[in-house]
């Protein structure tokens, strides 16, 4: 062990996926002269736990807990999709899901219905969500579901419980759910997309303040410059990636707009 670690939980829809991501991490360190051990976290173990460690040397993190400062960490590169509602940049958006079969054709159709949602420090799973549906309320209707399962914790629980009937309608991180859909796409087939939010800061790989200003800069040159590696290609390919971005904990800061924005209109949770 080298005392750093790296992990892609967040976006490691199937095994294929995080083998991927491990092989392209390695290419970044190497690159980097960073050393750092790749370690599994799979799910459900919480994500908190996993960020609030202080051997992080390039582990995913939500941006909307980056700028509310669960962890102390250091943004160091984001990913930027190769997907059209990414538009060459370091943003996600979330797909508001029904089963395929069901007779919802609007996200209004699902209103009076069955709510689920991940954890309250997603952005995709939660806030975006939350921010998305303030437009829908009135005074006269300040809840818009008659029921709500809150903490179903990660995209592919909300996935399985939308197609098991269990909700009618959740939110899917849209590049996981791009993603998911190259791996598994029986799964995909099951679901379709309502309505999708605003896009936003995705998530972004970080590093624990410990790791040093020194390999921090060496990792944030190394990912940027990923893009233009003879080694890309076939993994940007297999994870729908065209390169990373520079960011900073600033550019999360529309996170905790959102946010504020649904608790000054008393709005504290998606309902």
């Amino acid at each position: 062990m080298t005392g750093f670690i790296a992990n892609a939980r967040m976006y490691s829809v199937a095994p294929e996926a995080e083998a991927a991501w491990k092989a392209l991490l390695a290419h970044i360190c190497e690159a980097a002269e960073v050393d750092l051990d790749y370690i599994p976290y799979p799910a459900p173990q919480p994500m908190e736990k996993l960020w609030a460690r202080a051997d992080l040397g390039a582990v995913f993190m939500c941006g909307y807990p980056i700028a509310m400062r669960l962890a102390e960490v250091e943004p160091i590169a984001a990913p930027i999709p190769a997907t059209p509602w990414a538009d060459g940049r370091p943003l996600y958006r979330t797909d508001l899901i029904v089963r395929a079969e069901s007779r919802h054709t609007s996200l209004a159709d699902t209103f009076d219905g069955r709510l689920g949602w991940t954890v309250s420090h997603s952005h995709s799973g939660f806030n975006a969500l939350r921010h998305h549906l303030l437009r829908y309320r009135t005074p006269a209707r300040p809840s818009l579901y008659r029921e709500v399962a809150g903490d179903l914790i990660t995209a592919r629980r909300v996935l399985d419980a939308v197609v098991a009937g269990e909700i009618d309608v959740g939110p899917l991180d849209a590049y996981w759910h791009h993603l998911i859909g190259r791996y598994r796409p029986d799964l995909v087939e099951r679901v379709r997309v309502v309505e999708s939010t605003d896009a936003a800061p995705i998530p972004a790989f970080v590093a624990a303040p410990g790791l040093g200003r020194n390999a921090m800069d060496r990792l944030k040159a190394s990912f940027v410059a990923a893009r233009d590696a003879a080694w890309f290609a076939p993994l940007g390919e297999a994870l729908a990636l065209e390169g990373f971005a520079h960011v900073g904990r600033a550019d999360f800061a529309e996170t905790l707009a959102w946010d504020a924005e649904a608790k000054a209109q008393g709005y504290p949770l998606p309902a």
